[in-house]
Formats: C-alpha cells, structure tokens, sequence
C-alpha cells in the first residue's frame, strides 16, 4: 500500500469541466434530451446512472489497484465496494420475496471487504456476480411497477426499495470517488 507521502498527483481526464470524471461527448451518463416521464423513470434513471458511476471508477484499474485498501485500519477498497454491492443486491431480494432468504455469496460480516485479493480472476468474479445480482433484483422488481405497493414479510414499499437503492450506491459513488483518488489520482464526479 502506498504511504502518506507517496500519494499521486490529482488529475482529470475531462478538459471541459475540470471537476468532472470526463467530458460531457464522453460520458455515457450525460444525456441530451427531455428528463424521463414519471417517477418510476426518475428513479430508474437514477440508478442507472450511480450502477455506472461505480464501473467508471473502477475502470483501467489492474487487480491490485482495485484491491488496494484506503487508509488503515479501514478495509475499504474499490473492489470490496464492488462485492458489498453484490452482496447488498442479493439482500434487497430477501426484502422483496417471502422465502427463505438467499445465503450471503462471500461469508459473514464484512467478508465482502475482507476478503479482497488482488487476482484478476476475483476481480472478473465480482463484477460477474454485480452484472447477475443487480439483473435478478431488476427482474423481481419489474414486476412491481407500483411504486406503492408493498413486498416481501415486512410490507416494504416498491418506492423506498428504489430510493434506499439509490442512496447505497449514490453514497458508496462517494466512497469511491475518494478510493479512486488515493490509487491513481484519478477526480472528478
């Protein structure tokens, strides 16, 4: 792990906007055009855009960069926010259903971040399962367009699922941004 004194030089690639992640012709999230029709839109769109976010922050990293962890004793990491959010996709599915709830995919508290190794192969796996995890929750959750309804033993509302899906990845968007910048330099929202 790199120490306090060997920290990189803060840097962008956007020329535009100098605090922004890339240009605006460059990133995928800036859309031209009239904002989406209706709430479910809304919010659909804006967990689009944080899920993106997320895999823009971890792009051009090599396995050791992803797994690099921030600042001691913290065990965070970009690839332990990855495999948190598998892990929290898969729960929102425990919310949704009736059933016996799925089995967590990488071991007890905190494994997601414990466990990090810096192996490609665990860094495919990763964004792997995010790719399954967030299609699965997609998928039950599509056959709920009411934003009112209730699911799952506790009666959770289909809206506060969607905005408390938001909200966990708008924050660790955060958390990476941060991650991001103590691996390469790399800024920018």
């Amino acid at each position: 792990m790199a120490g306090m004194t060997d920290q990189p030089e803060r840097w962008t690639q956007a020329t535009t906007y100098p605090d922004m992640w890339a240009d605006p012709a460059d990133d995928p999230r800036d859309r031209e055009g009239v904002s989406p029709d209706g709430e479910l839109a809304t919010l659909q769109g804006f967990l689009t855009d944080y899920r993106m976010t997320m895999r823009m922050k971890c792009e051009d990293l090599d396995a050791e960069q992803l797994a690099r962890r921030s600042v001691p004793p913290s065990t965070m990491s970009l690839l332990g926010l990855v495999r948190h959010l598998v892990e929290v996709e898969r729960d929102w599915h425990n919310w949704i259903g009736d059933g016996d709830p799925l089995p967590k995919l990488y071991g007890a508290r905190d494994a997601d971040f414990d466990g990090v190794v810096a192996e490609q192969a665990a860094v495919d796996a990763a964004f792997a399962d995010l790719a399954r995890e967030q299609a699965a929750t997609d998928a039950a959750l599509a056959e709920h367009p009411d934003l009112g309804e209730r699911l799952g033993k506790d009666g959770i509302a289909v809206r506060e699922l969607m905005v408390h899906r938001i909200e966990e990845y708008a924050r660790h968007c955060g958390h990476a941004d941060l991650l991001r910048e103590c691996v390469d330099g790399r800024v920018g929202q």
